[in-house]
């Protein structure tokens, strides 16, 4: 094999990719390349509100459930830091999620197979190998793993209006509004439109805060020890294996166990709620309109006009707004650099075939893989963009790079 081709280039880095060089780097003679268009490490940061906490165990880090030893984890983050006596003092019903951000970073810090300012532009197959060219180089690996994470999804009526006060909730604190005396309206019933509304009822001065959602009502994330056996080595792999139709059927099913709302988040927001009607004698600053859709958008940009269609009879139908925050939830979307590899790929259904080591189906040599992180909820179930399972799947694929079990799975 050619001394300049890598065993492996990952495009991408954020927890998943991050997750795979942190095992991947005491494997002795192994090499690899993390790529990063961005300049610096940062996690989802229009959504690191001060208040926001994880939603899973402090030990779903980037490698504890497969290699506890590993000087990567979240522990050890906080004994390198000089805080661990403290944080157990502190004792968080759940990890601050800037906390977490910040592990991260450090993580990142400590990995020299990451680089960052590296824009991928394309990727083709030629000469056995997989040639990822950026502005400055050509990167040429064996085999190919994909973790750009996934893109917000704007509703078709929002898009031509996005602008500084129509925008994705994940640019929140990026585009930091301007929301005092000003009526805000929030679009989605998850765990964002929630954060946000708490953040903004508790500590800024809104005219109004509107909660939309199409959900029957504002729902609580299931996190009951028979929920979390679904984010379990053993229960994905038998989700793997289910005919298709099965499998959209339980992802509908399950989607409480991930999409709901975190309890705690939600009684904030009630007691908000209350001190405003009975304390502050502000009746109606906070409302919450469920089994509401958001049909249409107009006006702009001194005020929005939004169309509201529900079978309650208490719904408006019409919103005013003067700042329209989509909490609209994120999907997959296989990166434009892939452009020339992408008619190689194998679909089903419209949707990427992803094996049992996480690997796309392509024409190409079986010998040179093409691994999918974070992208693959169609085929692995709801825990595929979770935090939960992220040093297994790496494990994963980092056996199946190397033919052998480094790490049991």
């Amino acid at each position: 094999m050619n001394a300049h081709i890598l065993d492996y280039a990952a495009v991408g880095i954020g927890p998943a990719n991050m997750s795979l060089a942190a095992l991947a780097h005491p494997v002795e003679g192994l090499r690899g390349a993390h790529l990063e268009r961005r300049e610096s490490f940062s996690w989802h940061p229009g959504l690191l509100l001060p208040e926001a906490t994880l939603q899973v165990s402090l030990l779903k880090d980037l490698v504890t459930l497969v290699d506890p030893t590993s000087p990567f984890s979240f522990l050890s983050f906080l004994a390198s830091e000089g805080r661990l006596y403290r944080f157990l003092a502190a004792d968080f019903p759940a990890v601050l999620r800037a906390e977490f951000n910040q592990y991260l970073q450090w993580v990142a810090g400590r990995l020299p197979s990451l680089t960052f300012g590296a824009d991928v532009h394309s990727v083709d197959f030629h000469d056995g190998a997989f040639h990822l060219r950026t502005g400055e180089q050509e990167v040429t690996a064996r085999h190919l793993v994909l973790g750009t994470g996934l893109t917000p999804s704007v509703p078709a009526p929002f898009r031509p209006f996005l602008g500084t006060t129509v925008f994705h909730s994940g640019e929140f604190l990026l585009r930091a509004p301007e929301v005092t005396g000003r009526r805000v309206v929030v679009v989605g019933g998850g765990q964002s439109g929630a954060e946000i509304v708490r953040h903004l009822a508790a500590g800024a001065a809104p005219e109004s805060i509107t909660w939309v959602s199409r959900r029957s009502s504002f729902l609580p994330m299931d996190d009951s020890p028979f929920a979390n056996d679904l984010y379990t080595p053993d229960y994905v792999r038998r989700f793997h294996s289910l005919p298709a139709d099965r499998k959209a059927r339980l992802l509908e099913q399950q989607r409480y166990t991930s999409d709901g709302i975190d309890l705690q988040v939600l009684q904030d927001i009630y007691r908000l709620s209350y001190r405003d009607e009975f304390i502050e004698n502000n009746p109606g600053r906070l409302r919450f309109l469920a089994d509401c859709a958001v049909t249409s958008i107009g006006g702009g940009p001194d005020e929005w006009k939004l169309v509201v269609e529900s079978s309650g009879p208490d719904a408006p139908a019409v919103l005013a707004a003067d700042v329209v925050i989509l909490s609209t939830g994120y999907a997959y979307a296989l990166p434009e650099f892939m452009a020339p590899l992408d008619a190689r790929l194998r679909r089903d259904g419209g949707m990427l075939v992803v094996g049992d080591d996480f690997s796309v189906a392509w024409d190409g040599p079986a010998e040179n893989r093409i691994y999918l992180q974070n992208g693959a909820r169609h085929s692995w179930g709801v825990a595929d963009p979770n935090l939960s399972l992220l040093p297994w799947r790496s494990a994963v694929i980092l056996n199946s790079m190397l033919g052998e079990t480094r790490y049991p799975v």
